[in-house]
């Protein structure tokens, strides 16, 4: 970021710009569907691993979908999605997914809005200061998708 707290990467005005949350669990199945697993999907979790250098597989990136559709569904108990934000929900560039269980106000509307639990982007991620490490289960499922020990 630059000294007047303008983003300065065209990653970071992705990151910081206008993105439509997807509100229901119908819009979130139909956002899955118009990710194309192969268009070169930078996949992040926050606290749990580094920024990426490289773009995900598509079998990675398929494989990420059905378990964090999964693992939103189950934990996330409400009757309506509301944690999945994006910057285009039909072309997407950025995906911000936060956590069910480390909330707080994802919408933006307090001073320090938490970091997502995940990011999907078709940019090179920028490093974002995390405040807390992952607890260690999330940790243990992104190492289990990615297939680290």
């Amino acid at each position: 970021m630059t000294t007047d707290n303008s983003p300065d990467t065209e990653f970071q005005r992705l990151y910081c710009g206008r993105l439509w949350s997807v509100l229901d669990w119908d819009q979130l199945a139909a956002l899955w569907q118009r990710i194309d697993p192969s268009a070169g999907w930078y996949l992040h979790a926050f606290g749990a691993s580094a920024v990426p250098t490289h773009a995900a597989d598509a079998a990675t990136v398929t494989d990420f979908i059905a378990r964090i559709d999964a693992l939103l569904r189950a934990e996330h108990h409400e009757s309506y999605c509301g944690i999945v934000y994006a910057d285009d929900l039909d072309d997407p560039r950025l995906i911000k997914i936060y956590d069910p269980n480390k909330l707080g106000s994802s919408c933006g509307s307090s001073k320090h809005p938490p970091l997502p639990g995940w990011i999907m982007s078709r940019l090179p991620p920028d490093a974002l200061p995390e405040s807390r490490p992952a607890a260690q289960n999330r940790r243990r499922w992104w190492q289990g998708l990615l297939g680290d020990s």
